[in-house]
């Protein structure tokens, strides 16, 4: 059987175990963060040594990084020439390149044109893959193996992390050289991606239309939240270990491997708890543990508390956030077969509008206050608490929240 075969998914059983469409998931869960967490790890470092950004700068960086992701709508479009496996394909092929010639570009106008083109890679990917996700993992099953999707994705970035700690300073290692080694990883795997497996076809046809629905309501409102949340982290949080507390770049990424080896750890476990508890606890819990981690983040400024404290409070950051797989099992319980693909596309833009603003924005306010971009972060995490309350303890069609039971049926629309 060739890559270019359509294989209904009923039939993809009679594959090989590592030609099945979950392993294509974990492998894909693999590629994406070899060049990702790469370009995480070395850019706050590269981008102060190579560019001499401050706040601001790092801020118009990550909103640039943010635009492709409010586009993600686009991807509707897309799908009315290209099929999802591809185009997940090809989004990934793109950001491992960009990731090989980030370095190629050591200035304000070329990190910004760089990081565009990683980042229409990264969310193109990552919208067609939560899609496929949905489509292909069956309903009582998706909360376990989405766990274990985070895990395998956890234990790439380790692995990426842990050569950099290793080799770093060891062998005196350029930032040219590590970019092209991880985009280049991230290239082969693609390829196996591309050619090792068929073209799976979920039983639900996709709609190739923009989708709004009013009974998504909470879940689009849980995206826009989740988003704005988001951001503040990750342009933020590790942006103060370097700019507060002089990171190096060999110990910003043991810090990224105590994150990951957290993740490989508790991520199935999670996943688990989803499938126990029910979307609207495990939410509860993520939602009040990420209030107290930001008001936490505003005490090191307030408080003078250390790197110790600091270093914790991102791990904990990461594994509160990896609770989020239970937004997706939520709107896979909700929806219309069909209606997956381009609410996905929906949904990220959605979680993308307040990125478009908030790095750009907050970066000014960063340079007065550090401790009121954190409070901000808090703030909106618990707002999300209320909201999750909102969700039944067994959502489904027809029983999205729990004014569900008092309203008359609603259109589709």
């Amino acid at each position: 059987m060739n890559h270019r075969t359509i294989l209904p998914l009923a039939e993809a059983g009679s594959l090989p175990l590592w030609r099945q469409p979950v392993a294509l998931l974990f492998l894909m869960a693999a590629a994406m963060p070899i060049s990702f967490a790469t370009w995480s790890a070395l850019l706050n470092n590269f981008v102060i040594e190579a560019a001499g950004f401050t706040g601001v700068e790092i801020g118009w960086l990550h909103t640039v990084r943010e635009i492709p992701g409010f586009l993600a709508i686009g991807v509707i479009a897309i799908l009315l020439v290209m099929r999802e496996q591809v185009l997940a394909v090809v989004s990934l092929l793109l950001l491992g390149v960009a990731t090989a010639i980030t370095a190629m570009f050591p200035s304000f106008g070329g990190l910004l044109f760089v990081t565009l083109l990683s980042s229409i890679g990264f969310h193109y990917y990552e919208t067609v893959n939560q899609s496929l996700q949905l489509q292909w993992l069956p309903k009582d099953r998706a909360p376990i193996v989405l766990g274990q999707i985070l895990a395998v994705g956890s234990a790439a970035s380790l692995v990426a992390y842990g050569l950099l700690v290793v080799t770093w300073k060891t062998f005196d290692l350029s930032y040219g050289f590590v970019y092209v080694v991880a985009g280049g990883a991230t290239a082969l795997l693609v390829a196996v991606a591309a050619f090792a497996y068929p073209q799976f076809e979920a039983p639900n046809p996709q709609l190739k239309r923009l989708v709004l629905r009013r009974r998504y309501w909470l879940y689009y409102v849980l995206q826009f939240l989740s988003g704005a949340r988001r951001q503040i982290f990750v342009v933020f949080a590790a942006f103060m270990m370097v700019e507060r507390f002089g990171f190096e770049v060999h110990e910003l990424t043991g810090l990224f491997i105590v994150n990951f080896l957290a993740n490989m750890a508790f991520a199935p476990m999670m996943g688990r708890a989803v499938a126990r508890y029910g979307e609207r606890n495990v939410q509860v819990v993520e939602y009040v543990g990420l209030t107290l981690v930001f008001l936490a983040y505003g005490g090191i400024y307030w408080f003078g508390w250390g790197v110790a404290v600091a270093a914790a409070l991102y791990v904990l950051d990461h594994l509160f956030f990896a609770l989020s797989m239970s937004l997706k099992t939520y709107f896979q319980k909700i929806a219309d077969p069909g209606d997956i693909a381009p609410t996905a596309a929906v949904a990220f833009t959605i979680n993308h509008i307040a990125a478009v603003f908030l790095p750009a924005g907050l970066g000014y306010l960063w340079i007065i206050s550090p401790a009121t971009v954190f409070g901000l972060a808090a703030g909106l995490a618990a707002v999300s608490v209320g909201l999750v309350l909102l969700i039944p303890r067994h959502p489904e069609k027809g029983n999205e929240t729990v004014f569900s039971r008092y309203a008359a049926p609603a259109p589709a629309e």
